[in-house]
């Protein structure tokens, strides 16, 4: 995966505004101290629901490969810090890609397959965002000075509400009619894409709506939103032992809005981690709850300091443990695992294909 140098730059530039708007108009002398004053064993209290919530991911993760191949939860789990990792340190969320390539390498999964699974984890971890944020907007209707924001975030909601529904729908489609989206992908590609990339283009067409199997089953795509909505209420669980670290008193209503909020904001494109973005939505938003800027400023450092610190740890060691370096380029990693002399398209050859597979087997 190759990344362009001013994707990065442009992330960081976004990174510096959104920063600066965190930390303007601060009296930090205060945050020191609210920071000095904070409880620390609700923090720990919190992070054991946030990890909780991480090992339903591994659960969600195992529905939706087994169509693929059946993998223990325990198997997945480490991948999935990995992937944590991934997106807290490499630009352009390189984690969800990481995840692929591992199991590519250690457990032959299909990384097109794969890459269609970690999509439909994040179609319904949208949604559920988005539904946290609807159902608990009416927290904010009563705030002194929140009506702008009120409007505004009801609209992107709203907006990307359908258009992550649309896309659930599209990729339900692409499982129930399989026949009629293979021609259709077929036609497509056999009139857009040069003659010798249409065979591989189209097998891996053909392999990414094999990974979304699991959506043929009604009690599977249930499973997959419940598991959803258990990981979502685990992960506030941490705002609500940081809330309670710093004497606040929000309502988990209040909080998963928060949530809701922070997610929607870090779709926006920044550094790894969502450095900046997630800063200025969190103190943001509490500040429209009434918080003073200084403690909400501290809330959001400790939050950070929560969610990005223990889980990039532990990922790294995985990721060590899987016998890999910290210094491991992401891009080569995934060129060692799919064909070598990839067109300028992305696509590889057929024969390519063919040929690594068959060395992945002897």
């Amino acid at each position: 995966m190759k990344i362009k140098r001013w994707h990065v730059w442009l992330g960081v530039l976004i990174s510096v505004v959104f920063l600066w708007l965190a930390f303007r108009k601060v009296d930090f002398s205060l945050v020191w101290q609210y920071l000095g004053q904070a409880n620390w064993a609700w923090v720990l209290l919190g992070l054991v629901f946030y990890f909780f919530g991480v090992a339903l991911r591994a659960f969600r993760w195992q529905v939706l490969l087994n169509p693929l191949k059946r993998l223990p939860w325990q198997r997945l789990l480490p991948v999935v810090a990995i992937g944590y990792m991934g997106n807290n340190v490499y630009p352009a969320r390189a984690g969800e890609l990481l995840r692929s390539v591992l199991l590519k390498s250690k457990d032959q999964v299909d990384i097109s397959g794969s890459l269609a699974t970690i999509v439909v984890e994040r179609l319904f971890d949208a949604i559920v965002i988005l539904g946290l944020v609807l159902l608990n907007l009416n927290q904010l209707t009563s705030m002194p000075g929140a009506a702008d924001w009120v409007g505004s975030i009801q609209k992107g909601a709203v907006i990307g509400g359908i258009v992550f529904l649309l896309l659930l729908l599209v990729f339900l489609g692409m499982v129930f009619f399989h026949g009629t989206t293979q021609k259709a992908t077929t036609w497509l590609v056999g009139h857009l894409v040069p003659e010798k990339f249409q065979a591989t283009l189209n097998e891996i067409v053909a392999r990414f709506i094999n990974g979304l199997s699991s959506l043929r089953s009604p009690l599977e795509t249930l499973k997959v939103l419940l598991f959803s909505i258990a990981i979502w209420t685990c992960e506030t669980g941490l705002y609500w032992g940081v809330m309670r670290a710093m004497g606040l008193d929000l309502s988990f209503l209040s909080l998963m809005l928060l949530n809701g909020v922070i997610n929607l904001v870090l779709l926006v494109p920044a550094a790894p981690g969502g450095l900046g973005t997630f800063d200025a939505a969190c103190k943001a938003m509490l500040v429209l709850f009434g918080v003073a800027a200084e403690q909400a400023l501290g809330y959001t450092l400790i939050l950070r300091v929560a969610l990005w610190v223990p889980i990039t740890v532990l990922g790294a060691i995985y990721f060590v443990k899987e016998g890999f370096s910290l210094k491991t380029d992401v891009g080569s990693l995934k060129e060692q695992y799919t064909p070598v002399g990839v067109p300028p398209t992305g696509i590889p050859e057929k024969n390519e294909i063919n040929s690594k597979d068959h060395e992945n087997h002897e």
